[in-house]
Protein backbone atom coordinates (compact mmCIF):
# COMPACT_ATOMS: atom_id res chain seq x y z
CA UNK A 1 0.00 0.00 0.00
CA UNK A 2 1.85 3.53 -1.21
CA UNK A 3 1.15 6.64 1.40
CA UNK A 4 -1.45 8.25 -1.43
CA UNK A 5 -3.82 5.24 -1.08
CA UNK A 6 -3.80 5.19 3.31
CA UNK A 7 -4.80 8.92 3.03
CA UNK A 8 -7.71 8.34 0.49
CA UNK A 9 -8.88 5.91 2.58
CA UNK A 10 -8.99 7.94 5.37
CA UNK A 11 -10.31 10.62 3.48
CA UNK A 12 -13.08 8.76 2.09
CA UNK A 13 -13.94 7.99 6.00
CA UNK A 14 -13.41 11.83 7.44
CA UNK A 15 -14.59 13.81 3.81
CA UNK A 16 -13.66 17.16 5.78
CA UNK A 17 -10.03 15.82 6.95
CA UNK A 18 -6.77 17.49 5.62
CA UNK A 19 -4.77 14.19 5.52
CA UNK A 20 -1.23 13.97 5.48
CA UNK A 21 0.30 10.47 5.41
CA UNK A 22 4.32 9.88 5.05
CA UNK A 23 5.97 5.78 4.39
CA UNK A 24 9.93 5.13 3.93
CA UNK A 25 8.73 1.23 3.48
CA UNK A 26 5.06 1.60 2.45
CA UNK A 27 4.67 -0.68 5.59
CA UNK A 28 5.13 1.56 7.81
CA UNK A 29 2.81 4.62 7.95
CA UNK A 30 3.30 8.63 9.52
CA UNK A 31 -0.06 9.84 9.89
CA UNK A 32 -1.36 13.46 10.40
CA UNK A 33 -5.37 14.02 10.37
CA UNK A 34 -6.61 17.32 10.49
CA UNK A 35 -10.22 17.03 11.16
CA UNK A 36 -13.34 19.42 12.80
CA UNK A 37 -15.31 15.89 13.45
CA UNK A 38 -12.51 15.26 16.51
CA UNK A 39 -13.65 18.72 18.43
CA UNK A 40 -14.41 17.39 21.71
CA UNK A 41 -13.27 13.78 21.28
CA UNK A 42 -10.21 12.38 22.92
CA UNK A 43 -7.20 11.14 21.68
CA UNK A 44 -8.43 7.25 21.35
CA UNK A 45 -11.71 7.95 20.35
CA UNK A 46 -10.19 10.05 17.46
CA UNK A 47 -7.02 7.33 16.72
CA UNK A 48 -10.33 4.92 16.58
CA UNK A 49 -12.17 6.65 13.92
CA UNK A 50 -9.10 6.46 11.77
CA UNK A 51 -8.35 2.74 12.20
CA UNK A 52 -12.13 2.24 11.26
CA UNK A 53 -11.50 3.68 8.07
CA UNK A 54 -8.96 1.01 7.03
CA UNK A 55 -10.59 -1.66 7.78
CA UNK A 56 -8.97 -4.89 8.25
CA UNK A 57 -5.72 -3.56 6.03
CA UNK A 58 -3.90 -3.02 9.86
CA UNK A 59 -1.77 -5.65 10.95
CA UNK A 60 -1.90 -7.15 7.28
CA UNK A 61 -0.92 -4.34 4.28
CA UNK A 62 -0.61 -1.91 6.90
CA UNK A 63 2.44 -3.20 9.93
CA UNK A 64 2.33 0.38 11.77
CA UNK A 65 0.63 3.50 11.94
CA UNK A 66 1.66 6.27 13.92
CA UNK A 67 -1.57 8.98 14.22
CA UNK A 68 -1.30 12.50 15.12
CA UNK A 69 -4.59 13.68 15.09
CA UNK A 70 -6.12 17.28 15.44
CA UNK A 71 -8.71 19.75 14.93
CA UNK A 72 -7.95 22.25 12.90
CA UNK A 73 -7.95 24.40 15.97
CA UNK A 74 -5.57 22.45 17.93
CA UNK A 75 -3.41 22.20 14.28
CA UNK A 76 -3.23 25.81 14.12
CA UNK A 77 -2.02 26.34 17.74
CA UNK A 78 1.06 24.04 17.10
CA UNK A 79 2.01 25.63 13.68
CA UNK A 80 2.19 29.16 15.51
CA UNK A 81 4.57 28.09 18.54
Amino acid sequence: MTAEQLAALIRAALPEAEVTVNTADEVHFESTVVAPQFAGMRTLARHQMVYAALGGRMGGEIHALSINARTPEEAAAAAGS
